[in-house]
């Protein structure tokens, strides 16, 4: 059954990028509607929309097909979105005011509406605007915060429409899942670690970072404060991360991990780490022979650590990535490094789209089934979140 996303585009210069978003969404088999203002009709046409989507396109509160086409419309949605938001809109959302369609859809609209906010640094950063977004937040609605760069009015700062493939990941989080980890504190881990030979080779792994990633970005969509600790990665991090830190090597990681361990609700150990490292990596590169020994020692076992200090009230997570006797090798895992949960999965998924978990609690009985996540990691990774939130 296809997902009805309503998209409700607003006049700042960021409206272009709407039709962007609604190709995406219809791409990825949504079905979308689409409300103008008067003001986005500045800068984007109708027909952008109604060529893109093959839904229905609604510029006025008074329409000769529908008489009230904001109540039909904020019913018919699963999800509206304001993509981009201005402050105006935002302003009169915040305080009530219906004075034109899409306006009046969002006073109608009984269910938590997802705003895009993007506009000058100054205009975001006024304080009434700040409330305005404060009360919408407090009504249980979502915001997607915009990006730090160069605005389109010349200035630098906090105010820039964000990548469409995050407020799609925000779309996916938010029809599903609400806001409500605020006040957590959750600590990921991602990526593979490369331990140097020599200023040119490495010993590395196959792992792409793209499951760490997706679970730190659930975890910051549903509100959590997210600190990501990452090695060897094939995406760019979600801008709205906290905090992150880059740990390229075993020994690199294990210190970033215990600075940062203690204060956390939630550790997930995600990260691909190597289980040796050279004894010691050559300052010049080797030359070419054709006989090679590399004598190799072993790296700290982070996870084991973290399981031997971890305080009472923490929920620790890992991952078992293994080729073969999987849930056996992972059961072992979760007890010898005393986790609440362990995600076993095949190493044949390191690198790709999509995954299947097999979810491990300390709790469970021997011979007890495993929860069993299939999917692409993003939706994996929504199902994970909940389920640990849940423990």
């Amino acid at each position: 059954m296809e997902e009805k996303i309503l998209l409700c585009v607003t006049g700042g210069i960021a409206a272009y990028k709407a039709i962007d978003l609604a190709s995406q969404l219809t791409k990825s088999s949504f079905a979308v509607k689409i409300a103008l203002t008067k003001n986005a009709q500045k800068f984007v046409s109708a027909l952008n929309f109604a060529a893109i989507t093959n839904q229905s396109v609604h510029t006025e509160l008074f329409e000769d097909s529908d008489p009230i086409p904001h109540i039909h419309l904020a019913d018919w949605a699963d999800l509206t979105v304001v993509a981009p938001a201005t402050a105006n809109i935002i302003a009169k959302a915040a305080q009530g005011i219906g004075d034109e369609l899409v306006s009046t859809i969002l006073l109608s609209q009984p269910k938590p509406v997802l705003y895009v906010p993007a506009m000058n640094v100054h205009i975001y950063e006024h304080p009434a605007t700040q409330n305005n977004l404060k009360i919408l937040k407090d009504r249980k609605n979502y915001i997607l915060e915009p990006e730090t760069g160069l605005l389109a009015c010349g200035y630098e700062g906090k105010g820039k429409y964000p990548p469409n493939e995050e407020v799609i990941y925000a779309i996916r989080c938010y029809l599903k899942y609400p806001a409500d980890l605020t006040g957590k504190k959750v600590l990921v881990t991602a990526g593979a670690t490369a331990e140097p030979i020599d200023p040119m080779r490495m010993i590395t792994n196959k792992s792409s970072g793209k499951m760490g990633l997706s679970i730190a970005r659930a975890f910051a969509l549903r509100g959590a404060e997210v600190t990501l600790i990452y090695g060897l990665i094939s995406e760019s991090i979600p801008y709205y991360i906290q905090k992150s830190i880059f740990a390229p090597t075993a020994i690199l990681m294990y210190d970033a991990v215990m600075e940062q361990s203690k204060d956390y609700d939630i550790i997930v150990q995600c990260a691909a780490v190597s289980d040796y490292k050279p004894v010691k990596a050559s300052t010049q590169k080797l030359r070419k022979s054709s006989n090679f020994n590399l004598e190799l020692v072993a790296t700290p076992d982070i996870l084991e650590h973290l399981g031997k200090i971890k305080p009472k009230k923490q929920k620790l997570i890992g991952f078992a990535a293994e080729s073969e006797h999987i849930l056996e090798n992972a059961r072992e895992k979760l007890q010898k490094k005393n986790l609440d949960l362990i995600c076993a999965n095949n190493l044949e998924s390191a690198g790709r789209d999509e995954t299947t978990l097999n979810l491990i609690r300390a709790s469970a009985t021997k011979n007890a089934k495993p929860v069993q996540l299939t999917g692409n990691k993003f939706d994996v990774a929504l199902q994970l979140v909940e389920y640990i939130v849940n423990l």
